[in-house]
């Protein structure tokens, strides 16, 4: 076999992929990336920290060399510069959580089949409902993955000079954007409007934050709600015009219009698909997680944005790529 011809290592990684979310759900879920951190550095030191097998210990260890998430020198284990900075928990970017709860979503791609041949999910899509307890568990898992786009987004708009500004977030979530944003501009005051569950949780992490008596919620569908008339200086549509069809966009993008003030900046934050469909990656991986779990979602090409925002009355539109999977829409 010369060198240039294929070989089936790429298939059988990719066709093993499950081994690494098991893998690093399961190193989150022990904390060993924590506890490497704090000098934990062999096999025994780990199982005793953990209060684990070491012989669970040096498998998780394997598989964290092989994925590059743990370095092995001279016998002694360490992170990886992405891992110390991403999986070490207490740090505002962790996404230990967020690996655990994607640990509990393998089973849900065994029916990805049937969902591609029926053009949807085969089943009721019950999560995007406001009582689901599981916001509790999603909420604060996904909110570290926004943490370093949305001080992206501050330093582009100048948020810290800003001034006495005024934000809304349309179903802000964990209300990530307004707590970096009100930290960084003590003048300013958000409106985060989503489910009262949600908002919940939102007013919890922003009040950890110190920003608690300039965050306000208003409970409700941003489907259905009034956003006001020239009210806000900056509109955040952050990670929700990939659960929604073009319809739906369209309409909330013309709402944000008549509530932002003359001037005012629309920020959409979302995996953008290139208008050739021929990257990146991972917005292209994400559009059967759409498929698996919206009836109308997907990933959108920049054209997409482009044509809704345009019919929606903006005529600035702007994209910046992030350090994430994840694009900036800066629309005026």
């Amino acid at each position: 076999m010369t060198s240039n011809q294929p070989t089936p290592e790429r298939i059988m990684q990719l066709a093993n992929g499950y081994w690494a979310t098991g893998i690093l759900g399961a190193a989150a879920s022990h904390a060993l990336f924590t506890h490497l951190d704090a000098g934990a550095d062999t096999p025994e030191r780990l199982a005793e920290k953990a209060g684990i097998s070491q012989r669970g210990v040096q498998a998780l260890l394997d598989g964290l060399v092989s994925l590059g998430l743990v370095e092995l020198h001279d016998g002694s284990y360490r992170n990886s510069d992405e891992a110390s900075l991403f999986l070490v928990e207490g740090r505002p970017t962790c996404l230990s959580s967020f690996a655990k709860l994607k640990l509990a979503h393998m089973a849900s791609t065994v029916v990805l089949p049937e969902v591609v041949a029926a053009g949807g999910p085969i089943a009721d899509v019950t999560t995007e409902v406001a009582d689901n307890p599981h916001w509790e568990e999603l909420v604060p898992a996904i909110a570290a993955q926004s943490v370093p786009v949305a001080l992206i987004a501050a330093e582009k708009l100048r948020i810290a000079q800003a001034g006495p500004i005024s934000i809304l977030d349309i179903g802000g979530g964990s209300g990530i954007y307004s707590a970096i944003w009100l930290e960084a501009n003590p003048q300013a005051r958000s409106t985060q409007l989503d489910w009262a569950p949600i908002n919940a949780i939102a007013r919890r992490l922003v009040g950890e934050r110190g920003a608690a008596d300039r965050f306000g919620t208003v409970d409700g569908d941003f489907h259905t709600a009034d956003f006001g008339t020239a009210a806000h200086d900056i509109a955040i549509y952050s990670h929700i015009a990939h659960q929604e069809g073009e319809e739906d966009n369209v309409a909330v993008f013309a709402k944000i219009r008549g509530a932002l003030k003359p001037g005012g900046t629309l920020v959409i934050c979302d995996f953008v698909v290139d208008d050739d469909r021929s990257g990146p990656p991972f917005p292209l991986m994400f559009a059967s997680e759409m498929l698996l779990k919206s009836k109308q979602g997907g990933t959108w090409r920049r054209a997409d944005y482009r044509a809704w925002l345009n019919k929606a009355g903006f005529e600035d539109i702007s994209f910046q790529p992030t350090m994430s999977p994840a694009t900036l829409v800066f629309a005026r």
